[in-house]
């Protein structure tokens, strides 16, 4: 009889705890597969250091969990107390949590990217990468003008924007020099510095791509000849020093008497004056085979070319008619 009770009791046990235990497994089912409410693409930060009670509360605050409980009973249940990586994640619309937890063991995080575009100025570059969100520090040391290679370059959250720059200088001078393994024979300057100079009023004077060739073949044809190089970015850039202008040119900025002014200097100026692009550094170091020295704007966003004066004196009156017209 007593044998008999003990049986039923342990069988009750038995039974209590079988149930226990698949509720326990429902549950987590249901917490591991319910998608996350985040009402469209979502992005948890965990910071260095962080730990899970936090890490939980930030998971309910952005909808990945509806209850903070619900995150730390899974990371528990998974064992993933010492897998809660630091990083921004990007959590998807609708997401269940194993798969969210899977992205954090796995060390899945977010790549944020900042576009520099071709003919910044070093100040301009530097504005761009302080407003991009996620990169942190302060500029140790402020570049070289032309230093920087215009492109996209991608980061994580925390990331030192001391380390992006490094990034950038080490492409530029990575492209500057196969650039230069290549160029083309009888170049009116001798050394990548004075290429990259050359590049950047090139990458300043156009924007139309099939025209750089041109415009470089303008500029090494004067140099050639001694001739001025008679750039407006370049007088800009004596009076700015790289910030924008906001103001058309002046007759005052032309006879302003600066190392940038190649009105009134003869050859290149110091330094660049822009980061310039690698389809301008290419340009100048293989120009088109073009007997021009001149150009101008000719109303359609690009420039006519002149080989003589009276040539180029037609084009700039056919310039002038327009503006006037406009």
């Amino acid at each position: 009889m007593i044998q008999s009770r003990f049986f039923h009791a342990l069988i009750f046990a038995v039974s209590s705890l079988v149930v226990v235990v698949c509720t326990g497994a429902g549950i987590l089912r249901h917490i591991y597969n319910t998608p996350a409410n985040t009402g469209g693409s979502h992005y948890l930060y965990i910071e260095p250091g962080t730990g899970l009670k936090r890490t939980a509360w930030l998971a309910e605050k952005a909808g990945i969990v509806s209850a903070a409980w619900h995150f730390s009973l899974a990371v528990r249940s998974l064992r993933m107390e010492r897998s809660l990586y630091a990083g921004e994640y990007e959590i998807a619309a609708g997401q269940s949590l194993i798969k969210t937890l899977e992205q954090i063991r796995s060390k899945q995080v977010f790549h944020r990217r900042v576009v520099i575009p071709e003919g910044l100025s070093v100040v301009e570059v530097l504005l761009v990468l302080r407003n991009s969100f996620g990169l942190v520090g302060e500029i140790k040391t402020a570049p070289e003008e032309g230093s920087l290679l215009p492109d996209t370059y991608f980061y994580v959250m925390g990331d030192d924007i001391n380390v992006v720059v490094e990034r950038m200088k080490k492409a530029m001078t990575a492209a500057l020099l196969a650039a230069w393994e290549i160029r083309a024979p009888d170049l009116p300057f001798d050394t990548v510095e004075e290429a990259l100079i050359l590049a950047s009023i090139v990458e300043k004077e156009t924007a139309v791509a099939e025209e750089r060739p041109l415009v470089a073949a303008v500029f090494v044809n004067r140099l050639k000849k001694g001739m001025r190089l008679q750039s407006d970015p370049t007088v800009i850039y004596g009076v700015s020093q790289g910030v924008p202008l906001n103001r058309p040119i002046s007759r005052a900025d032309l006879r302003m008497k600066t190392p940038y002014n190649t009105y009134r200097i003869n050859g290149l100026p110091p330094t660049p004056i822009a980061n310039p692009g690698l389809a301008s550094i290419e340009a100048v170091l293989n120009p088109a085979f073009v007997p021009y020295v001149y150009f101008v704007a000719d109303g359609t966003g690009g420039h006519a070319f002149a080989e003589t004066l009276s040539e180029h004196n037609r084009n700039v009156a056919r310039w002038r008619k327009i503006e006037q017209q406009r």
